[in-house]
């Protein structure tokens, strides 16, 4: 803090503001605290893993994987999310938003089933992330005749899918 005062211009003793922030409670942040049970036991099933880590697909059309990559931008995070034909290897919906929310993730399987116009159940991987478990995200399935496969590792990279 002492550096970053006296690159504003600010003029203090080195020893005064860990002095002054002591006295005010004020102190740095080492890591993250771990809330108890949060990182043991089984991770809640949403959906079944019906891919199963067969990624070779026959034909366009039969999977799609998504995933939300947070892009860092001068003026902070962006959020892509990503529709990907495991057939082809090809995106082919996406979003960009400033939140990492339902909608992002909704806009780009939109883009994705209008660009496809799929007349076949198509089975739809993610991970468990809140975007992908959420009501919102049931319905539209439901909606666009799409069937839901959950990792139950964690997330799609954990998999490399792509």
């Amino acid at each position: 803090m002492h550096d970053d005062l006296c690159d504003q211009g600010e003029t203090s003793y080195q020893n005064r503001v860990p002095r002054l922030a002591k006295l005010a409670g004020i102190k740095a942040q080492i890591g993250y605290k771990r809330h108890p049970g949060y990182y043991g036991g089984k991770p809640s099933l949403v959906a079944d893993n019906t891919l199963d880590r067969k990624f070779d697909v026959d034909e366009s059309n039969q999977l799609w994987v998504t995933d939300i990559a947070d892009i860092k931008t001068l003026e902070g995070f962006v959020y892509l999310a990503v529709v990907i034909d495991l057939f082809s290897r090809r995106v082919i919906g996406w979003s960009l938003q400033s939140r990492p929310i339902t909608e992002l993730v909704l806009q780009a399987l939109l883009a994705a089933v209008w660009h496809r116009k799929s007349k076949y159940r198509v089975v739809i991987y993610s991970d468990q992330g809140s975007q992908f478990t959420s009501i919102d995200w049931s319905s539209f399935l439901k909606a666009y005749n799409l069937e839901n496969s959950v990792s139950h590792r964690g997330n799609c990279h954990d998999n490399a899918v792509v």
